[in-house]
């Protein structure tokens, strides 16, 4: 059983989930994890399980201006925030896009901020919807992991995309 996590991020969190979703998937069989400035999309078809994530931004996916715009938060005098080396480059979004029609199985994660979904949006609905149009049969509902307005993960995130990836994994073998 192999797995592929692709995943972007601004701050370094959904980085942080889907290296605990890799660590669950891994209990299960092979598990690798990529940004997705170094996904390569023609990789794909070697894995029993792709799972996607990303930051929500604007109640969805990133987009070159959101990206752009985290990336100018970091680099003001007074932030304590810092971007990830691959924040200001291509997103989930775009490769999904660049993804040809593919079959298997899949799963979609975000990270947002912790209030209801319905102010915040999620990420993970729009790549589930993607992966589903491209061919992907979904493996699991899609998954929101959660951060405060600092942008640090809340307690226990991690353990839970750990569990996550674990069940996922399981779950197609």
């Amino acid at each position: 059983m192999r797995t592929l996590i692709v995943y972007e991020s601004m701050y370094g969190r959904t980085h942080e989930i889907a290296e605990a979703i890799a660590r669950g998937a891994a209990q299960v069989g092979d598990a690798t994890t990529v940004p997705v400035a170094q996904a390569n999309p023609q990789d794909v078809q070697a894995y029993d399980l792709v799972i996607v994530g990303g930051p929500t931004h604007v109640h969805g996916m990133s987009r070159e201006s959101t990206r752009r715009g985290a990336v100018e938060a970091a680099e003001k005098e007074d932030s304590a925030l810092t971007a990830e080396p691959d924040a200001a480059g291509p997103g989930i979004r775009d490769w999904l896009d660049d993804l040809a029609r593919a079959e298997g199985a899949a799963a979609a994660f975000d990270t947002r901020i912790d209030k209801p979904a319905i102010v915040t949006g999620r990420a993970s609905k729009g790549i589930a919807k993607k992966l589903r149009h491209l061919g992907f049969t979904l493996a699991a509902d899609p998954e929101s992991f959660l951060v405060d307005t600092d942008t640090n993960l809340i307690d226990g995130e991690e353990a839970r995309a750990e569990q996550w990836g674990k069940a996922v994994a399981a779950g197609i073998r």
